[in-house]
């Protein structure tokens, strides 16, 4: 089975559902795409509409769906688009609010007066 050779350390670390999701779409991805970067980009886009990374880890989100706008796309679209992922911050199900205090708890300088864009960039640099 490829995902297991091919699994992020910061999967192993998250729950077993996030792993199995992860190892599910990327496996089935190898078979459709061949092994490489579209497997994993394939494998991750699942993984981030259930989970979102905080720390070192993926932990589960309170509500499913995409948590950015690339997450939002697919197909052609998600392929030629360049649109940012946030390093699997949950942009669109976390109010400004919400990442304030997650940059507050990550003592990321500068946070009072960020947009919500820009929080969610400062945390995924962070962690």
């Amino acid at each position: 089975m490829p995902a297991d050779k091919e699994m992020p350390d910061t999967i192993r670390r998250s729950p077993k559902k996030a792993q199995r999701t992860w190892a599910k779409t990327h496996d089935s991805a190898v078979e459709s795409y061949g092994e490489g970067e579209r497997a994993h980009r394939t494998a991750f886009s699942s993984l981030k509409h259930s989970f979102e990374k905080v720390g070192d880890r993926w932990e589960p989100k309170d509500q499913k769906g995409p948590s950015d706008p690339q997450a939002a796309k697919g197909g052609r679209d998600a392929r030629d688009s360049g649109s940012e992922t946030f390093g699997g911050v949950d942009v669109l199900g976390h109010t400004r609010d919400e990442l304030y205090e997650r940059a507050r708890d990550l003592d990321i300088k500068g946070r009072s007066s960020m947009s919500k864009n820009e929080l969610a960039r400062a945390i995924a640099r962070k962690q």
